[in-house]
């Protein structure tokens, strides 16, 4: 199967490459877009947001007992307490589609469930507290709200759903889990380590912050002092790791972080490329598919105009934040409201870089599922909303 699938890969590199019409305009500007894609891409998320993101994955592999994450995340765990959690980890992080992979990464290889773990991998990049102001502010107040509720109440359904369709597998880890061993005794308090992963965590926002409009008072005043607060923070971090760790488990923790970055971080880069090449960057016109046909088939509050606003989100990559002045230009060139909500609760959430790590984490059948629950509830809540708000 490894030889025929290598087979197939060479083949197609080389029909493509044997065909592709560089002579068409259209042609030749998505490939440059797609490295443009790239660039942008490296300059704007990988050193603020994903390496941060891979240290605190590569913390919590280390660092976090397998006991732990099944107590409070695992398929055994209090549902209230663990959905909860989930649901709302996206006002916190501020994250975008690919940066909490790396996260989601983490938590599930320790043992989360699938539900718990899908209720984060949603939740994490949708509920972005700056994202969902600026809707309010720029695409209208109802579209705002009706995108905070929904992005909540979505993680914890899909989360769920996906529980009960493997049911029969979370099962089967509870039950495994019934025969671990207890964790060995540590010598740092639970306290110890929360200030450890909140000093990440924290170095992950401000380093991520990203610069609002003016109008945002409060958010532009962290803007000017973002990175102070993220050096700070860094600094902090490499006090607490000379006073309470030792230089094997500092080793061990950058092992682990070299394991994600090395697994995840290919796939991702070659998704983007992707994404460019088909769609282009946000806001410009430059990729293989023409946006003028996105925004004409995507007025009006029809099945058709929702589900295809919700499977173009899903599979364009948006960088936090971009979603909202694309939106405003669509919605300028026709877009229903509808297929508007549809797209902002799909969108954040997936891209096509997100699905290939997803694929690598879960398998193919769990990334089909939950690609197949984001997709159809965005539909289902874009066609609700446009009927009644629209």
């Amino acid at each position: 199967m490894k030889e025929r699938n290598i087979f197939l890969l060479m083949a197609g590199v080389f029909l493509a490459a044997y065909y592709i019409p560089l002579e068409n305009p259209r042609v030749t500007g998505a490939i440059l877009e797609a490295f443009y894609m790239l660039q942008d891409y490296a300059q704007k998320h990988v050193l603020t947001c994903l390496v941060p993101a891979f240290f605190i994955a590569g913390a919590i592999s280390v660092f976090v007992s397998q006991a732990s994450v099944l107590k409070y995340f695992g398929a055994g765990a209090n549902k209230i307490l663990s959905y909860g959690v989930a649901s709302v980890s996206g006002t916190v992080l501020a994250v975008c589609s690919c940066t909490v992979l790396p996260l989601f990464a983490g938590i599930y290889t320790r043992g989360a469930g699938i539900g718990p773990a899908t209720a984060f991998l949603y939740s994490g990049p949708a509920i972005n507290i700056l994202a969902i102001i600026l809707s309010a502010r720029i695409l209208g107040a109802d579209i705002g709200i009706a995108r905070a509720v929904g992005a909540v109440i979505f993680s914890i359904i899909i989360g769920l759903l996906m529980h009960l369709i493997f049911l029969k597998e979370e099962r089967e880890k509870v039950a495994a889990a019934l025969t671990l061993p207890p964790p060995p005794e540590d010598q740092r308090s639970l306290g110890q380590y929360a200030l450890y992963f909140a000093t990440m965590v924290f170095i992950l926002i401000f380093a991520a912050w990203g610069k609002p409009p003016e109008s945002v008072g409060f958010f532009n005043a962290v803007y000017e002092i973002h990175w102070y607060l993220a050096i700070f923070f860094l600094i902090l971090l490499a006090i607490l790791l000379k006073l309470w760790f030792d230089r094997s488990e500092i080793t061990g923790w950058l092992d682990s972080t070299w394991d994600f970055a090395k697994k995840i971080f290919p796939l991702l880069l070659g998704g983007v490329l992707v994404a460019g090449f088909l769609m282009g960057r946000p806001g410009l016109d430059a990729g293989i598919i023409p946006e003028q046909y996105v925004a004409q088939l995507v007025g009006g509050n029809s099945l058709g105009a929702n589900l295809l606003a919700s499977v173009f989100g899903a599979f364009m990559y948006f960088a936090t934040l971009t979603e909202v002045p694309i939106l405003q230009g669509l919605l300028g060139s026709g877009m229903g409201k509808g297929p508007a909500l549809s797209l902002l609760l799909a969108g954040p959430a997936l891209s096509l870089p997100s699905m290939i790590v997803i694929h690598k984490i879960m398998g193919t059948k769990k990334t089909a599922v939950y690609v197949t629950l984001v997709v159809i509830m965005s539909t289902l809540a874009g066609m609700i909303f446009g009927t009644f708000w629209g």
